[in-house]
């Protein structure tokens, strides 16, 4: 599926991925967001859906405090949640959702490029009605740990939301808080079925009730495919588990609580992904555009509504492809199944395909070939890389 945002307008196609570029399309039939305006300038309508469930307005903790290693090099230059994703910063969507069920406080437990958050997402979070806080570690504290260092941003008697910062879905939190309030322990974890539950943390619970039973991080033998999908509800009754010290919610905490009673899973009605890693990226795109394409129809106009700023060329992008922003690329030119960074010069009849994650302010030079490259920022690429490398 295509989403192109030319000058502010947002095409939608079904093959490939634009962020805000002012590139040249292909021929195929668009779809166009009826608005002009990018997604990332919508701004959520604030819900009194938290009331309902009789709670005060809620909090949020989010984890971006990793380096984005896996997602190198894109995350170079910038931390993970700020990278792209469908025309806005990845931790953008989280927040939205935050604030259209009520959210009016979100902490941020940063480490790298802490700086770098803070002057993006602060009009982000004005913009939403959202108090940021930002609390800062000094040394890595694990998932658990910055729980701790929070903690008197968390405290209270409203449950607060946590989020690993790299997952995507559609975000059911209103169902979760219900279902949170109806079991009223300590504790919720959403859970999501995938194919290859070896590489997460698995949860066993009662289909029932939701009741969690056991807590099997990465497991080597197969005790189920339901998994922690990073997205929780706790009370405050949890902090007084949690030392300020590196801690893993996973491996020291989850499993206590599960032996006493108090955690329970939500399974996720819909989509879900962990877009850390780059192959993974590009297949939650695909995922949520099709959610939107099939959710939020309302969004899109059918047809050749094509904006008058668009221009259509001899470029050829294959499926599953993120561009983001200020890029330029070449006639003749192919790319396909690959991320190119911000401010990248792709030359004519160029071939770039196979998971290449292309980082910032790069330029590849007329008539090469990239193969499972990935490419460190700011470098200038004149020869083939035909096989799987990294070009420092």
């Amino acid at each position: 599926m295509t989403y192109i945002s030319v000058n502010h307008t947002i095409i939608v196609e079904l093959s490939v991925l634009f962020h805000r570029s002012g590139l040249h399309g292909h021929d195929k039939m668009v779809y166009l967001f009826k608005s002009n305006k990018a997604t990332s300038q919508t701004t959520p309508r604030r819900s009194s859906r938290l009331s309902e469930c009789h709670y005060t307005l809620m909090k949020a903790l989010i984890l971006v405090g990793g380096y984005g290693t896996r997602l190198r090099p894109l995350t170079l230059t910038q931390p993970k949640p700020l990278v792209e994703f469908a025309n806005k910063p990845m931790m953008l969507h989280q927040m939205e959702a935050l604030a259209a069920v009520g959210v009016d406080t979100v902490v941020l437990a940063v480490s790298y490029r802490a700086d770098q958050l803070e002057q993006e997402m602060t009009a982000h979070a004005d913009r939403l009605g959202i108090k940021l806080i930002f609390s800062l570690e000094e040394e890595p504290l694990g998932t658990a740990g910055p729980l701790a260092l929070a903690r008197k941003h968390l405290e209270g008697e409203a449950p607060f939301f946590v989020l690993n910062s790299d997952v995507i879905c559609d975000f059911p939190f209103k169902q979760m808080v219900e279902f949170h309030k109806k079991h009223g322990r300590e504790g919720t974890i959403a859970v999501t079925k995938v194919e290859e539950p070896s590489k997460y943390g698995v949860v066993v619970f009662d289909e029932e009730n939701g009741k969690i039973d056991d807590f099997v991080e990465k497991p080597q033998e197969y005790v189920g495919n339901k998994i922690n999908a990073g997205l929780y509800i706790f009370s405050s009754a949890i902090l007084d588990r949690i030392p300020l010290k590196p801690t893993s919610i996973e491996k020291e905490i989850f499993p206590n609580m599960a032996s006493s009673g108090n955690l329970y899973a939500f399974v996720l009605p819909g989509f879900w992904m962990d877009v850390g890693q780059p192959r993974d990226f590009l297949k939650g795109m695909s995922l949520f555009l099709n959610h939107v394409r099939n959710t939020e129809a309302a969004k899109l106009a059918t047809g050749s509504n094509i904006d008058e700023t668009a221009t259509i060329r001899g470029n050829v992008l294959g499926k599953n492809t993120e561009i983001q922003t200020f890029q330029t690329i070449g006639n003749y030119s192919w790319v396909s199944k690959s991320i190119i960074g911000r401010k990248c010069h792709i030359g004519n009849w160029v071939r770039i395909e196979n998971i290449c994650v292309i980082g910032d302010d790069v330029v590849v030079k007329d008539e090469l070939y990239l193969n499972e490259a990935s490419v460190l920022p700011h470098k200038s690429i004149a020869v083939n890389v035909p096989s799987k490398d990294i070009i420092m």
